[in-house]
């Protein structure tokens, strides 16, 4: 522990009612059962994987398929007890780990209770957010009170994929994970900027998963659509003004070929250390990785350490 420095911005946990939770849908589409990574969550392995890579802290959030599953009572107390244990986690193991809190969206009246609960009650870091909810991705109008009030908050908020529902099931034979993450990344930035809640709440400090997604790869067509007078008039200043404003892990996409686009066009500063623990190369598989994706020694730190604590300065 003594050589620990990193911060894991994309790192999940299994509480036991979010355990029961997946468990009670069974095969239902999101997720294709209770994966066995998150079966074999316990805190002692998170805690052994961190120490094996040199990880200080993780920032600690629900994954997919999120919390709510179509009865907002239940997902009221899913995110209430979700978040509850992750705040016992904080307390029980110091700066170990830090709480990106679960909201039981898309109800919003329970979700600002909960937004008020998770910082005022347990001291959460952030909120965690899905890209998509029902088929309304971030910048939908519906969630602009969300929006508002984590804005006032000055808030960091972690954006995790999932799919859009019209993909589950569209190509059984592989993981949705494997093409629909990136792309419904890449949507709700859209929706954010060109509904222009991007410009409208500039004090939510938002994080998104695996390099952006598409994102960066798709970036000349972000740039056209900026110019259509719609667009225009939401992005004063250009889509990349707001874009180079967020901020983006490196989970499962630790190699030089979308590091490499995200780097040609967003600073180092943007860029965050994250391993998506239990899922794909591993904690120190992510340490490894990152380590051969050429950033120069300055750099590698701040992406590792330095970035987050812009963030989150309480792991200084």
């Amino acid at each position: 522990m003594a050589s620990a420095f990193r911060i894991d911005i994309h790192h999940h946990f299994v509480p036991d009612a979010y355990k029961a939770a997946l468990l009670s849908m069974g095969a239902a589409c999101p997720p294709p059962g209770f994966q066995p990574p998150l079966a074999q969550w316990t805190p002692r392995r998170t805690l052994d994987a961190m120490d094996e890579a040199g990880i200080a802290a993780a920032l600690l959030s629900i994954t997919t398929p999120g919390i709510h599953f179509g009865d907002d009572a239940k997902a009221r107390l899913l995110a209430r007890q979700c978040n509850e244990a992750g705040a016992t986690l904080v307390a029980d193991h110091g700066k170990r780990f830090g709480l990106f809190a679960a909201l039981p969206l898309p109800d919003i009246e329970a979700s600002l209770d909960e937004i008020d609960h998770a910082f005022d009650q347990l001291k959460a870091d952030g909120i965690g957010l899905y890209t998509n909810y029902g088929a309304r991705w971030l910048g939908h109008q519906d969630f602009a009170p969300i929006l508002e009030a984590l804005d006032r908050r000055q808030a960091t908020v972690f954006v995790h994929p999932t799919s859009a529902p019209c993909m589950c099931g569209l190509q059984p034979e592989f993981n949705e994970a494997v093409i629909e993450y990136g792309t419904d990344t890449t949507r709700t930035i859209a929706s954010l900027l060109f509904s222009g809640a991007a410009v409208r709440f500039p004090n939510i400090r938002y994080i998104f998963c695996h390099a952006g997604g598409t994102m960066p790869y798709l970036i000349e067509r972000f740039y056209t659509e900026a110019k259509r007078p719609k667009s225009a008039a939401h992005l004063p200043k250009g889509p990349l003004h707001e874009l180079q404003r967020f901020h983006y892990d490196i989970a499962q996409t630790a190699n030089p070929g979308p590091i490499g686009c995200l780097r040609a066009i967003m600073p180092a500063s943007q860029i965050l250390f994250g391993t998506d623990y239990p899922y794909g190369i591993g904690c120190q598989g992510h340490v490894d990785a990152l380590a051969k994706c050429g950033f120069p020694a300055d750099e590698l730190a701040a992406v590792e350490r330095g970035n987050a604590l812009r963030l989150l300065p309480r792991f200084a």
